[in-house]
């Protein structure tokens, strides 16, 4: 298992867009990957579930991922967080 905080920069945060890039992305590993936001924890390959983690700017979540190839899915994933989603 490895895990890393991140915090969401751009102004909006994870809504319809930029979950959508994060899902796109987390699909792209075999990996077992969830979000985490204070105590709750969701698939980072749901798009329902990254939404349904109302996460706003500003906001430090948790990248958890498990399997073959999960260092690799949480630093992507965290490039792409520190990217701003291209916003």
């Amino acid at each position: 298992m490895f895990v890393k905080e991140v915090t969401v920069e751009n102004k909006v945060g994870l809504h319809a867009r930029p979950a959508t890039f994060f899902i796109q992305k987390a699909n792209e590993f075999k990996s077992s990957i969830w979000v985490e936001k204070e105590e709750r924890r969701v698939n980072a390959k749901s798009l329902l579930g990254v939404l349904s983690l109302g996460i706003v700017g500003g906001t430090t979540i948790r990248i958890i991922a498990d399997g073959v190839d999960e260092q690799a899915a949480v630093e992507g994933l965290i490039k792409l967080v520190n990217s701003g989603f291209a916003e």
